[in-house]
This record gives C-alpha cells, structure tokens and sequence, in this order.
C-alpha cells in the first residue's frame, strides 16, 4: 500500500504526446511575434518568402511591372515588323539592349534579387534606366525617319511602336517620383563605422609594470648585501 502511495503522489515524467503537443504549439506564437511590415528575424526560406511577396507587391501594385511589360510588348512588335524590310543595324542594336535591359529589371524585381543586394541603389538605378530608355529609343524614332525617305507600312507601324514604347518609361519615372516621395534620404551612409580600441594597449601597460617591479627587486637586494658588511665590522669592533 505504501508503494502505491509513493507512486501516486510522485510525478512521473510526462507522457511523449504533451511534450510534443507544447513543441508543436510554440511553433505559431514564434511566428505570429513577427511583424508584417518588415522582415523582422526571419531567416533562410521563410526570409526569401517573405522577401518574394513583399518585392512583387512593390512592383504590380505601384504600376512599374505594367509599364515595363507594355514598352516589352512594344519593341518586339516592332521587331516583327522590322523583319520584312531593309533596316539599319542599329535600330535593331538600340531595341535589342533596351529589351534585355526591361527584362534584366523584370528578373530582378520578380525574385527579389535586389532585396539580397543592398549595395546598389536600385531605385535610382531604375529612374536612370527609364530616363535613358526614353532618350535612346526616342532619337532611334528620329533617326528611323531621317534614314529613309519613302517607308512602308510595316516600316511605319514599327516606328510608331518605338514611339510608343519610349513613352511608357516616362510614366515609369513619374511612378518613380510617387514611391520616393514618402521615404527619407539617409544620411551617412558612406560613412566608414569608427575604429574600436585596440585591446594591445592594456597588455603593454601590464608588460611595463612588470618590467619596473622586475627593475625594482634587484636594487633592493644589493642595498641589503651593503648593510651586512657594515654590521659585521661592527661587531669586531665591540
């Protein structure tokens, strides 16, 4: 009877199944901790999660996909149309590299490649590639009219289309201008961080006190030496 007391009222160890069940159960308070609004302390898949949703709201909602995917659309009809007439290299060159330029910035954008690599400042980047792209392809409208003097009609509608995708960029920076005006300019940010101390110099101190005290001790003992004489030829005296 005794037995069944002591094992009554002493606590076992708990069953597998709770130990599991509070595991399991720590799990979603670990997650809901996190903020919504920034990236918080997530790490590995579940940053790159987080990351991917973020980037690619940025970049639908706020129209800069839109017009990107629109001035794409453009150059390779214009493209097309190109291909049943004469035309000079370098029209074909200038809608060629603003092509892979759009769909660099796509890429990018799409896998969030640009939150892993802070080092480049992407936003001005983008503004100077529309500002370029409008330049570029606008002077390849004007040189498309001024190298022929009599154009087809698919010659024509590939121009108009180059006209048209040298527009879109235009939009692109005035959205740009939007998503700049709410954040603020941070300073300083060029600016190496300050030197730490240099833990050397405590040891040195350390090794010159050891050195003095060293320096010390044998003076010490030949002033001692000095004395016994003195009293010993006292004591032939007396």
């Amino acid at each position: 009877m005794a037995d069944k007391g002591k094992k009554g009222k002493g606590g076992g160890p708990p069953p597998a199944g709770k130990a599991q069940t509070t595991k399991k159960g720590e799990d979603p308070q670990v997650k809901t901790l996190q903020p919504k609004d920034e990236v918080g302390t997530r790490k590995g898949c579940r940053r790159y999660q987080w990351e991917l949703k973020d980037s690619n709201k940025e970049f639908w909602i706020m129209g800069h996909a839109e017009v990107k995917i629109l001035s794409v659309g453009c150059l390779i009809a214009a493209l097309v149309m190109f291909t049943g007439t004469a035309v000079h290299p370098l029209l074909t060159l200038i809608i060629t590299m603003e092509l892979s330029v759009f769909m660099f910035f796509i890429v990018v954008n799409s896998f969030a490649i640009q939150r892993y690599m802070p080092f480049i400042l992407w936003p001005i980047s983008d503004l100077l590639n529309d500002l370029f792209a409008t330049i570029f392809l606008a002077g390849a409208v004007v040189f498309a009219v001024q190298n022929r003097q009599t154009m087809p009609m698919n010659y024509f509608i590939a121009v108009v289309l180059i006209g048209v995708a040298a527009f879109f960029p235009l939009i692109d920076i005035c959205l740009q201008r939007k998503h700049f005006r709410g954040k603020k300019v941070k300073r300083n940010v060029l600016v190496p961080p300050p030197r730490k101390a240099e833990p050397a110099a405590k040891p040195k101190e350390e090794a010159k006190e050891a050195k003095e005290a060293k320096e010390a001790k044998p003076a010490a003992g030949g002033g001692g030496g000095a004395a016994k004489p003195k009293d010993k030829g006292k004591g032939g005296k007396k």
